[in-house]
């Protein structure tokens, strides 16, 4: 906090920061070389997320080409695709 007096009037000024935490997201894509099976042990792996969950990403992403299968900061995002990464997976972190 900085005071500052002008023509006798005190002045407060106030800085605030503001850490404004940006939300990201994986993206997994289809390809024609992995099994359901394959994919699916990568998801629980990456996300930690049910094999029943890993099976509903895994048809979306046959079904509609890609999915989104995580969302949060971005170190979390970077350690999900290295681990999707691992087996060839092809991956993209987008910002919202």
């Amino acid at each position: 906090m900085q005071k500052e007096q002008t023509e006798g009037i005190i002045e407060t000024v106030v800085e605030e920061k503001t850490s404004i935490g940006i939300p990201f997201k994986v993206v997994l894509y289809n390809d024609e070389v992995h099994t359901f099976d394959e994919v699916i042990v990568q998801l629980v792996k990456a996300v930690g997320c049910t094999f029943k969950e890993g099976r509903s990403f895994a048809f979306e992403v046959h079904v509609k080409g890609k999915a989104i299968v995580f969302g949060g900061d971005l170190p979390s995002c970077l350690k999900v695709t290295s681990i999707l990464e691992e087996i060839a997976l092809h991956t993209q972190i987008l910002s919202e």
